[in-house]
C-alpha cells in the first residue's frame, strides 16, 4: 500500500496519519481575479463580467483534514487542513491552499457564493484565485466546514495572523476561588448606621450587654421648645376673667338663662 501524500507539500505522510474529508463540492468555478484595489474587499461582479472572461477552470473542491500523531505521545497530534482544487476528471491537484489563518478564505462583498482563495504553490509561491459555487447551499456548507476546521486548529475567526497546525488543547477555565464569609466561633458583627445613632462604648465582660447596641443622641444644645398646653382649669380661669372685664354679648349663653357652672367644660 502506497503511503498517503501531503497534498500541500507533495511529501509522503506517516503510515499512522489519518485524513478526513470535511467538505467536497463536485464543481466550483475558478477565476483569475485582478489585484485587490480596495481595503473593503473583493467584488465578484468584476470576475464574471464580459461573459465570465476571467474564468480559467472548473474544479472539484475538497476540504481535507490531516492528523499526524506525535512520536512517543499517543494523546497529542498535529492537525492541518488544506483546501484543494483538483481536476474533476482524474483528481490531479490544480492548486492547494493551506488553511492556517481565516484570511486564506475571504467572502466577496456582493455575493454569498463567491470567495477569494489564497493558494500556495511549489517553492512557497502564493496567488489569489476566485472561486464560485453554483448553489448557495454548497457555499454555506463550505463555510460550515471552515468553521469546524478553525475549532480543530484553534484559530480565532477574527484573527488575521498567526499560524495554525497544532490541535488546540482547551485550556482549563479558572474557577474563581470561593471565599468563606461565615462567622467563626467567637466572632461578632458590628453594624454602624451613619447619622442614626452612636455606638455605645465597649462593655466590660460580664456586664450583660451585647456589643453593637444603640442609643439615641442627646438633644441639641440651646434649642427652644414649645411650652406645654394649658390645663382645663387655666382655660376656665382665663375665660372667667374675660367675662368679668366685659359685659356679655347679646345672645350669649347667660342671656338665654344657662349657667356656665363647673360642668360647663369637660375636665
Amino acid at each position: 500500500m502506497e503511503p498517503s501524500i501531503d497534498p500541500s507539500t507533495g511529501s509522503p505522510l506517516p503510515a499512522d496519519a489519518i485524513q478526513r474529508i470535511l467538505f467536497i463540492a463536485p464543481t466550483v468555478h475558478v477565476y483569475n481575479i485582478p489585484p485587490l484595489t480596495s481595503t473593503k474587499g473583493y467584488v465578484a461582479a468584476s470576475w464574471t463580467a464580459d461573459n465570465n472572461k476571467r474564468q480559467i477552470f472548473s474544479a472539484r473542491l475538497r476540504v481535507l483534514e490531516t492528523a499526524i500523531p506525535k512520536p512517543n505521545n499517543d494523546n497529542e497530534e498535529t492537525v492541518k487542513t488544506d483546501i484543494l482544487l483538483e481536476d474533476p476528471s482524474n483528481g490531479q491537484l490544480f492548486a492547494a491552499a493551506p488553511y492556517t489563518i481565516p484570511a486564506v478564505v475571504e467572502q466577496v462583498l456582493d455575493s454569498s457564493r463567491f470567495f477569494a482563495l489564497r493558494v500556495q504553490g511549489e517553492g512557497g509561491r502564493k496567488a489569489v484565485l476566485g472561486i464560485g459555487f453554483e448553489e448557495r447551499s454548497d457555499a454555506f456548507d463550505f463555510s460550515v466546514a471552515l468553521q469546524e476546521a478553525r475549532k480543530a486548529l484553534g484559530i480565532d475567526a477574527s484573527s488575521d495572523g498567526g499560524a495554525g497546525g497544532k490541535k488546540a488543547s482547551k485550556a482549563k477555565e479558572k474557577v474563581p476561588e470561593k471565599k468563606d464569609f461565615s462567622l467563626k466561633e467567637g466572632e461578632t458583627i458590628t453594624v454602624n448606621i451613619g447619622g442614626r445613632g452612636r455606638r455605645n462604648p465597649p462593655k466590660k465582660e460580664g456586664s450583660g450587654e451585647a456589643s453593637g447596641s444603640f442609643q439615641l443622641p442627646p438633644p441639641p444644645q440651646g434649642g427652644s421648645f414649645l411650652p406645654p398646653p394649658p390645663s382645663a382649669q387655666e382655660v376656665k380661669a382665663q375665660k372667667r376673667l374675660s367675662q368679668n372685664s366685659a359685659p356679655p354679648a347679646p345672645g350669649s349663653m347667660e342671656d338665654l338663662g344657662f349657667d356656665d357652672g363647673e360642668f360647663g367644660e369637660f375636665q
